[in-house]
Order: C-alpha cells, then sequence, then structure tokens
C-alpha cells in the first residue's frame, strides 16, 4: 500500500519548507522528501552562515526572468515584510546592512528553525536520506517510487534548487521532472559567481589577493556599485557576482576603479597644485598602494618615475580614461562549484504565476530556484523561496 498525501513537496530547502508550513496550515496533508542527510543545507551556508534572509527594498526589478512581469504577484501577496515578521515573532535577532540587506545576528540556523518549528507545529512531516527513483502519473495522482516506500499524492511540488555547490549534492533531479512532464527547461548556468582570468592579469590579481575596493562595474547597459575582491583566480566581491548574471562569455567587462572621482579632473588638479607628486603617490591617495604599483606597471611603467609637471596633460588623461573605463576581458566564471544560484530553469510561460503550477499538468507546481527566477544578491533568492512557496500553498 502507498502513503496517500493531498501534497508531496520534493526538496527541503528554503522553498520547500516554506510550501510545507504554509499548505499544513490549510490543513493540506503534506510530506517533504529531501534527498540529503538535513534540510535547508543552503539555508545554513548563505550569508557566510548567517543567512541574508531577504531585503527591505524587494521589487520585480531585482529579478532576472524570461518573463519580467512573472514575479510581481507572488512578490505581492507575499513581502519581506511578511517574513520578517515571522522573524521578529521568533525572537530571532537580526541586523540591516547596506541596501536593506537582513542577516541574522548570531546563526543561519535561527531561520532554518523558524521553518522547521512552523512545519512541525502546522503538521508537515520531513523525511530525509530519501531518494525518488520514479514518478509517474496515475489516475490523476502522481505516484512516488522512493527508497522510503511508494507514496501518491494529488500535487507534486518540485523544489530541488538548482545545479550550484555540487559539494551539497545538488542534481538536475528538478529539471529532469519538469522535461520528463513536457515542460522546456531554459539553458542553465552558473551565477552570483566569481570570474576566473588568464595570462598576465590572472598573476597580476593573484599577487592582489585579499585587496578590495569600491568600483562600479558596467556590462552592456547594466551596471552596479559595490566592492570588488580581487582573488588567486581573478575578481569576485559583491559587484563581480551582480555583474555575472548579465555577462556574456567572451565579452568585455568596465571597471571603473574610481567611480565616485573624475579621475582626469583629479590628476590635472594634483599636476596644478602639486607638481611635484609622482603619479603613484597621488593615486595612492585614492586606493591601496599595492594596486597602485600594478597599475603602474601595466599602465605608466614608462613614465612611473616622473613627477606630475613633467608629465603632459594627454598622458595623464591617458591613466584617467583607464582608470574610470578598465575594459577587460574575463576567461570565464568559478563555475557552480562556488556560484550562489542558477541561472535559467523552468520556463515561466509554462507555470502560473499565481500559483507556480505548470499550466499543461494538473498537479505538479515548481517553486524557488529551480525556476527560472534569479534575483539579484543581497537576499532577493530567498524573498523569492518565500513568495514562490507561499503562492503555490494557497492552490495546493
Amino acid at each position: 500500500m502507498s502513503d496517500h498525501y493531498d501534497a508531496i513537496i520534493i526538496g527541503g530547502g528554503a522553498a520547500g519548507l516554506m510550501t510545507a508550513w504554509q499548505a499544513a496550515l490549510r490543513g493540506k496533508k503534506v510530506r517533504v522528501l529531501e534527498r540529503s542527510n538535513k534540510a535547508g543545507r543552503k539555508i545554513l551556508m548563505s550569508g557566510g552562515g548567517r543567512c541574508n534572509f531577504t531585503n527591505l527594498h524587494v521589487t520585480p526589478e531585482n529579478f532576472i526572468c524570461s518573463n519580467p512581469h512573472f514575479v510581481k504577484s507572488a512578490l505581492k501577496r507575499y513581502s519581506a515584510w511578511d517574513f520578517i515578521g515571522k522573524v521578529i515573532e521568533h525572537g530571532v535577532p537580526y541586523h540591516e546592512r547596506k541596501h536593506g540587506q537582513l542577516f541574522c545576528d548570531n546563526k543561519a540556523k535561527d531561520i532554518l528553525n523558524i521553518l522547521l518549528d512552523e512545519c512541525a507545529q502546522a503538521g508537515a512531516q520531513l523525511s530525509t536520506k530519501c531518494e525518488i527513483s520514479d514518478i509517474k502519473l496515475q489516475n490523476q495522482q502522481y505516484s512516488l517510487k522512493t527508497t522510503l516506500g511508494p507514496m501518491t499524492c494529488n500535487s507534486l511540488v518540485v523544489a530541488t534548487g538548482g545545479l550550484s555547490i555540487p559539494s551539497m549534492g545538488t542534481t538536475p533531479f528538478g529539471y529532469e521532472i519538469a522535461q520528463q512532464f513536457g515542460m522546456h527547461v531554459l539553458p542553465l548556468r552558473a551565477s552570483l559567481v566569481p570570474y576566473t582570468f588568464s595570462g598576465e592579469l590572472k598573476d597580476m590579481f593573484a599577487r592582489l589577493s585579499g585587496n578590495a575596493v569600491d568600483t562600479t562595474i558596467t556590462f552592456g547597459n547594466t551596471e552596479f556599485n559595490e566592492a570588488l575582491l580581487f582573488t588567486h583566480r581573478g575578481l569576485s566581491g559583491p559587484v563581480v557576482l551582480q555583474i555575472s548574471n548579465y555577462w556574456e562569455p567572451g565579452q568585455a567587462i568596465t571597471v571603473n576603479l574610481l567611480p565616485q572621482i573624475d579621475a582626469e579632473q583629479f590628476l590635472l588638479d594634483a599636476k596644478q597644485h602639486t607638481p611635484k607628486s609622482l603619479i603613484r603617490t597621488t593615486i595612492t591617495q585614492l586606493m591601496p598602494k599595492s594596486l597602485v604599483l600594478e597599475l603602474e606597471t601595466m599602465w605608466w611603467n614608462n613614465i612611473k618615475d616622473r613627477a606630475l609637471a613633467d608629465c603632459s596633460n594627454t598622458q595623464l588623461q591617458n591613466i584617467a580614461q583607464k582608470l574610470n573605463h578598465w575594459e577587460i576581458v574575463p576567461a570565464g566564471t568559478e563555475g557552480y562549484k562556488t556560484a550562489e544560484v542558477t541561472l535559467g530553469g523552468v520556463h515561466t510561460d509554462g507555470l502560473s504565476s499565481k500559483t507556480m503550477e505548470s499550466n499543461t499538468q494538473a498537479g505538479l507546481y515548481f517553486v524557488g530556484e529551480v525556476v527560472d527566477v534569479t534575483g539579484h544578491l543581497g537576499g532577493f533568492n530567498f524573498q523569492w523561496a518565500w513568495a514562490s512557496g507561499y503562492a503555490c500553498a494557497q492552490a495546493l
């Protein structure tokens, strides 16, 4: 005999647990099946272990989707303040960082415990170490063959996440389910991920590893102003992760190393007021000396020991142009190994924006990262998990 449920949710991450909690609150018999040995592993490692669980300034513009209107309904029905209310209710201390990012004061486990406690109180069942080997639609019910025995359900919710951080056991299972039932899956790639470089740039960035500077990075018509971090493999930091969502392989990004300063005006003014200063001495006022020395070797090595007064305005203008508009071409990204999320996924054209249900397969739902919705860095992907899980649960 099969265990039968109103809804089975595949995946015990943020979106899956949210769906289970909200559906159980509505009196539904719900079971979450998680293949790893514990639920919410990605929650626990997020935000440096403190979980950036939402953002105070959530708008549809903070999300990338083939249909930019798709996210509006879910985000409106379950806002950041709805989740913040639960955080407060559970007595979890939190704080705001820049750009409205909200983090736990203590550990990310506080957020996971909210979800687990609410699921338990509402009556949702959670099973870990559960592998699913087969899914079929029989007599208008979904039949699952699992390592915990056969199960059936009226509604099947896919909350399997993406491919990022394979060390946590991520798989393409959710995308395979979508394709099994005739749904379109858009191309996948690592998202919110550091850049790698080759050759001289890689060597230079490795020497600068650990240095961070505030920059603006632009690709096409998209730009972000955040911290850039030099690493042994290339470039990371919030500004790099943000622009990685938009970058196309083989294309150049433009880095403004002095986003608040007109470098040309700065150098020409310095030439007038401190004519005996060296270029490196002048620019070191604005960024780490180690970075200035690397740029000096690359851009003005032939005049590095000249005083500003001995440099032509054209020479200073050329240096300034590079400081404000440094074009570089990444060799690639670090891939899923360090990516925070996965870009692409189940095509939203095949889903209801109000319920997350398949338009062509009744009773089949997709929530969270497995869907072609990717948020910016800063708590937006968690808010999508909360909002999409809530929207789905109201329809189960």
